[in-house]
């Protein structure tokens, strides 16, 4: 198995970065205190993925520089969402490994819900905005846009749930977290650098046999994107549907994926082992 050495954190948090300087400072303040706040140990894990503001990776950098507990990533180029998570998740040694967006739209307190599934035996717990126990928190200008966005969502869900993922309610909540050992399987496998890596990572622990438990959150919207934007990413989505079905199809998830090529070792922090190719690793993970 590859699971986290007997010296690891209790948890790592993977955060994805793109032009986020105006984000960070609140975001960092919340970091400083959920790390002081956490039961055990904890380590945080900033990946750029090749931000165009200079401001970005500065505050990312001062703020590592003076944390032991914070590592960054930094793409030589930019890669995409999925790509960075997938770079983090795999450079990270936690025994729980969540991922969340930088700016927080699932407050920090919420993890601790994730990590609770996980310990109570769930490979993976991930985010799900539709269960009725889940609240949101919005500005009364984006009702219009939630009633849309929650449409989309469900037309966009059904096909996810037809084709690829028939017990999943909400595939695309920005908070996810697996066992280290769950962590290694899927994203060793991953082929989607773009924002359908959450279906495919998804796909591939289902194929495996991983229990995957679906954990009710307190989340917020504080943005509203352009109809341009979901009618863009939605059409993206539909893409990697097609890829995964495609991919697996091919028998592509039995083994580690080795063509998913990372930047060179000098541009981390931290060098990162995958399984070697053909490598067996168990259907049911075992601690």
């Amino acid at each position: 198995m590859y699971g986290p050495s007997a010296d690891a954190p209790a948890l790592s948090l993977i955060i994805p970065v793109y032009n986020a300087a105006d984000q960070l400072p609140a975001t960092l303040d919340a970091v400083e205190t959920f790390v002081n706040d956490y039961p055990g140990s904890v380590e945080v894990v900033f990946v750029d993925d090749h931000s165009s503001e200079v401001e970005t990776q500065l505050i990312l950098e001062d703020f590592t520089r003076t944390r032991r507990y914070s590592r960054l990533l930094i793409n030589e180029r930019n890669r995409g969402k999925g790509f960075s998570v997938t770079r983090g998740m795999l450079a990270a040694r936690g025994r729980h490994r969540v991922f969340t967006d930088v700016d927080l739209a699932y407050p920090l307190d919420q993890v601790h819900k994730i990590v609770r599934d996980l310990e109570a035996g769930a490979d993976v717990a991930i985010a799900c905005r539709v269960l009725p126990e889940s609240r949101y928190l919005m500005s009364p200008s984006f009702f219009h846009y939630l009633y849309t966005r929650h449409l989309m969502s469900r037309a966009f869900n059904f096909v996810v749930q037809k084709f690829l993922l028939p017990s999943i309610l909400d595939t695309q909540a920005g908070l996810k977290g697996f066992t280290a050992d769950a962590a290694t399987l899927c994203f060793s496998r991953s082929t989607i650098p773009g924002f359908g890596f959450d279906i495919e990572c998804l796909y591939i622990a289902q194929q495996h046999g991983l229990g995957i438990k679906q954990t009710a959150v307190n989340f917020r919207y504080d943005d509203e994107p352009t109809t341009v934007r979901f009618a863009r990413d939605s059409q993206r989505m539909f893409v990697d549907i097609w890829q995964v079905r495609m991919n697996a199809w091919r028998g592509q998830y039995s083994a580690a994926n080795l063509r998913f090529v990372f930047p060179e070792a000098d541009q981390w922090r931290d060098p990162v082992h995958l399984p070697p190719h053909g490598v067996r690793v168990l259907s049911r993970l075992e601690s």
